[in-house]
């Protein structure tokens, strides 16, 4: 994935210095929802001695940006909860979780007059955990504060309206307890792709 995102980013700057210059105008609002796959990291640390994985999942995404300069906005990422199983050593169901992944990001949009308009995005994600069940007694995960980072894309299907391809990764870290005790961290890391429909006013 790490390729990808590298790959990604690399075609939309390479767009955008092919085409004519045009600006995404400072003042202007931006507003999308679609969908996004949440994919953790194959390799989600060790919890109680076993090793842990967390599976992926599918929800609602919404996104909010202010232009404080041409081509230059700040955006902010919302969803609707995502759920997740964690099984430990392959087989045993450790529990269930539910996430909301609010992240605030700066955003850089290639100036262009294509119908095709790159971005590329970094900022912070703070993860809410919340809903925590197992059958193995009561299990709570941390909220965790990282790093995100983004490429995306968008198509323009009229003046002011697109379709959004986007790629981000999250720096998602939570410490795990069971009956009150200590077990691990687990490093869930996740791509999220998403697609969405976004308009600007």
């Amino acid at each position: 994935m790490t390729k990808t995102l590298a790959a990604l980013t690399l075609s939309t700057a390479l767009i955008a210095l092919a085409a004519p210059v045009s600006a995404q105008s400072q003042g202007e609002w931006a507003f999308g929802i679609g969908a996004g796959y949440l994919d953790p990291k194959s390799d989600n640390g060790t919890l109680a001695g076993l090793d842990a994985e967390v599976d992926s999942d599918t929800s609602v995404i919404f996104t909010a940006e202010y232009f404080l300069r041409d081509n230059l906005g700040i955006e902010l990422l919302a969803a609707t909860p995502f759920s997740h199983d964690v099984t430990l050593g392959g087989s045993i169901d450790a529990g269930s979780t539910k996430h909301l992944p609010p992240t605030l990001s700066l955003n850089y949009h290639f100036p262009t007059n294509s119908v095709w308009k790159p971005y590329v995005g970094a900022g912070i994600n703070y993860t809410i955990f919340f809903d925590e069940s197992s059958a193995l007694g009561d299990l709570e995960l941390d909220d965790s504060v990282g790093i995100a980072v983004q490429a995306g894309l968008d198509y323009m299907v009229s003046e002011n309206g697109a379709v959004r391809l986007n790629l981000r990764w999250f720096d998602i870290d939570t410490d795990v307890s069971l009956n009150g005790t200590d077990i691990g961290t687990a490093d869930i890391d996740p791509w999220l792709v998403g697609i969405s429909y976004v308009h600007r006013f």
